[in-house]
């Protein structure tokens, strides 16, 4: 039956073989489970009921890919998306994580319907390819930054804005342990190497008294603290009319999820050899409304945006081929939703040292920017620098796409077919005015 249809011979694998790369995703993947969760802790949502919900939003996301896509993409909230969820729409601007949650979810529905009716090609085709990678690289800063501030080795400073803190306090020293210990795990490629520093460290954290086991039963029922808490009508401002910074919010929801699914798609099609001599990816339409279904299925749930995860390309690595990936991925992520409100237990210094690696793995996406050609390096730059400068990545998506509408204008490279992108950057600059406003 599998054989049948998961169509394995014809993809020159075999069951074995999609279930060990199944097992390699989700090792590579399974730190969100734990990193999620304290994210988007900050914002005052319940801890241990997000890392249920991040389990089952997991889990659906990558058994639906797998079922309707037939290809080895695992899904999981995104990193970068749960930062933005959490340090600018709930901190930053005051939206209650259940408004978060309904833009969350309606961004999940855009998604949709901009993929059936085929304006999502629209938009794919009017953003530069270099802005992709310039994206991904400046949200591997935003992590890394949250990561080193949450250890205590970067602290606010009165005269230079941010400087060192002091790494001799329990939760700098241990984080600074857990760098060591993952990285030197990475560098002998052993799978599940950030799950294991964070294992690591949150013993020695435990020892030294940094964690704790708060009382009450760990099971999944404490998905009941998020579960349908979204509130769609006050993401909509029904009594006052559609609010700015709300469609704000929604918007970068909805282009960051695009273009993680872009660089995650052409990444892991290219390795598995799926990518048709055109350059074309098959089944694209049903990948990405698999994975829109799976973000709304997670602001449900109570988590930010689900994506598809880069990590992927382990499972890839290790010879999946088809959706049967994905589906055991899915299952041991049904697996550990059993064990995940454990999660709040799990001390920052453990989590921080996940945060800066993940963020030095993002980053790795500007080897594919064309640094020498101007008319791309400047608003790649401009991206990567204004996304953790100003803690915001719809500023660095503001700085790039503006950017780059203007230098093709005043180079008089600009052709009709640019319109969209022409209009994006005019609503950006609107954007700028009314925040000046604001």
């Amino acid at each position: 039956m599998l054989e049948r249809f998961f169509a394995l011979r014809a993809h020159g694998t075999s069951i074995r073989t999609e279930v060990f790369a199944g097992f390699t995703t989700f090792l590579t993947m399974a730190y969100i489970v734990v990193v999620n969760p304290a994210i988007m802790g900050d914002a005052g949502m319940p801890v241990g009921a997000v890392a249920v919900a991040t389990c089952l939003a997991a889990a659906f996301g990558s058994i639906l890919m797998g079922l309707v896509s037939n290809t080895p993409l695992a899904l999981a909230p995104g990193m970068g998306m749960n930062a933005y969820f959490t340090y600018t729409v709930v901190k930053g601007m005051g939206v209650p994580w259940e408004t978060a949650l309904g833009c969350v979810f309606i961004s999940g529905a855009a998604f949709m319907f901009l993929t059936v009716i085929g304006v999502r090609q629209l938009i794919v085709n009017a953003i530069p390819r270099s802005l992709f990678s310039a994206v991904a690289g400046g949200v591997g800063l935003f992590i890394a930054f949250i990561g080193l501030k949450d250890a205590g080795i970067i602290v606010s400073n009165p005269a230079t804005s941010v400087g060192l803190g002091n790494l001799t306090t329990p939760t700098a020293a241990l984080a600074l342990l857990g760098l060591v210990v993952i990285g030197a795990l990475q560098a002998w490629k052993v799978k599940g190497s950030i799950l294991i520093g964070i294992l690591v460290i949150t013993a020695a954290g435990w020892a030294m008294g940094l964690g704790h086991v708060a009382s009450g039963a760990y099971n999944p029922s404490a998905l009941a603290a998020t579960a349908f808490k979204l509130n769609i009508p006050a993401a909509l401002n029904m009594k006052g009319g559609l609010g700015v910074t709300l469609v704000e919010i929604i918007f970068v929801f909805l282009f960051v999820d695009l273009f993680d699914n872009v660089g995650t798609l052409v990444a892991v099609t290219q390795k598995t050899g799926l990518v048709e001599a055109d350059g074309s990816i098959p089944k694209l339409n049903r990948i990405l409304i698999a994975d829109s279904t799976a973000t709304m299925v997670g602001a449900v749930a109570g988590v930010s945006t689900v994506t598809s995860y880069i990590e992927s390309a382990a499972g890839v690595a290790e010879g999946g081929r088809t959706g049967l990936t994905s589906v055991v991925v899915g299952l041991l992520f049904l697996v550990a939703m059993v064990f995940a409100p454990l999660a709040q237990a799990i001390p920052s210094a453990a989590t921080a040292p996940a945060l800066i690696l993940v963020g030095s793995l993002m980053i790795s996406a500007l080897v594919e920017v064309d640094w020498g050609d101007p008319m791309i390096a400047i608003p790649a730059f401009l991206t990567v620098v204004m996304t953790p400068l100003t803690y915001s990545v719809a500023n660095g998506l503001a700085f790039g796409i503006t950017s780059y509408a203007l230098l093709i204008l005043l180079r008089g490279r600009a052709r009709p077919k640019d319109w969209l992108l022409f209009v994006l950057g005019a609503l950006f600059v609107l954007r700028f005015i009314y925040l000046a406003k604001g």
